[in-house]
């Protein structure tokens, strides 16, 4: 027992999972903004065009989930850059450099402090309704996540995607959750149309949700196998075992995930389903809480290690 806890290098996972709160908060929030908002309204529209005329109470529930939805975006930037001032000394004396010196020579650590900050603004100006904030936002987080690809580092860009990915598809639909299907449930302006707007809502995130499942499932292929190096790995040693531990919880995750999308989604557009959904969306949220708690982990847990082949003996020398 002493020899596994030794394995995990604390304070390591408590950092991971604060840096996945700061990147799929953000995320989460540009997701519901750009994709699950933008969709829902352009659906509401064309009903109301049909019926005669564009709702506009839709319009004010959105305004106020995405103001909420600015509100976790923030925080979760905020967060990014408390980890990022927590970690930079360490780092600084790794490379044998000061922090200064870091911030203004290491091209990386200068785009991320840049592009956090920027992204700063604009969650900040979101948050009073502006929609250059939200470009400012986007940008901003995008750049400063997938900066590897800025400076070259292309190899590097596999986990970088892997946390896009899953941001996109678990923190969109945690503020789907909370920002968006909360606000409505609560908003006594849309009491009549609360079914139809839920429903509006999870139609155009589901199309994110497949897509962003798709490219976090590719990507989490390429990083085990990049860790494991032979299959063998997977159930004899402590990383592997530590990743199987997480795919369970990840298949949970999916089977829900299925779950709301077969059962759940066919019957909305009433009051009642969308406290059901809101329901079982929060289930998977918890679950995927659990599998960034597994990750968090495995990545404090060296890897394999690549098993150098074993020298040819050498052949006798033949005696004259």
């Amino acid at each position: 027992m002493q020899a596994a806890q030794s394995l995990i290098k604390w304070p390591q996972p408590i950092t991971e999972y604060i840096g996945f709160i700061g990147s799929f908060f953000p995320a989460g929030a540009i997701g519901f903004r750009y994709v699950v908002m933008r969709g829902a309204l352009a659906r509401g529209e064309l009903a109301g065009a049909r019926s005669g005329g564009v709702d506009a109470t839709r319009r004010r529930v959105y305004a106020d989930a995405a103001r909420r939805a600015a509100a976790i975006g923030l925080i979760g930037i905020l967060v990014a850059i408390g980890l990022m001032l927590y970690q930079l000394p360490g780092l600084a004396a790794r490379r044998h450099t000061t922090v200064s010196q870091l911030l203004t020579h290491n091209a990386g650590v200068t785009i991320q402090a840049v592009f956090l900050v920027l992204s700063l603004i604009g969650f900040a100006l979101a948050l009073r309704g502006s929609k250059i904030g939200w470009a400012l936002a986007a940008i901003g987080f995008l750049v400063e996540l997938l900066r590897n690809g800025l400076i070259g580092q292309w190899k590097d860009l596999a986990n970088p995607m892997h946390v896009l990915a899953g941001g996109l598809w678990i923190g969109t639909l945690f503020v789907m959750v909370v920002a968006g299907i909360t606000v409505v449930l609560r908003h006594e302006v849309a009491r009549e149309s609360r079914g139809a707007i839920v429903s509006d809502m999870v139609y155009s995130f589901s199309p994110l949700a497949l897509t962003a499942a798709s490219v976090l499932v590719f990507f989490g292929v390429i990083i085990a196998w990049e860790h494991l190096h032979v299959l063998s790995n997977l159930w004899q040693s402590p990383y592997g075992i530590a990743l199987i531990v997480k795919l369970c919880f990840v298949a949970v995750v999916f089977a829900l995930g299925a779950w709301n999308w077969q059962r759940q989604k066919p019957t909305l557009g009433s009051e009642g389903a969308a406290l059901a959904i809101r329901r079982s969306a929060t289930s998977e949220v918890v679950v995927a809480a659990l599998v960034l708690a597994a990750t968090s982990v495995l990545l404090s847990i060296p890897a394999p290690r690549v098993k150098k082949p074993a020298a040819p003996p050498t052949a006798p020398t033949a005696m004259p």
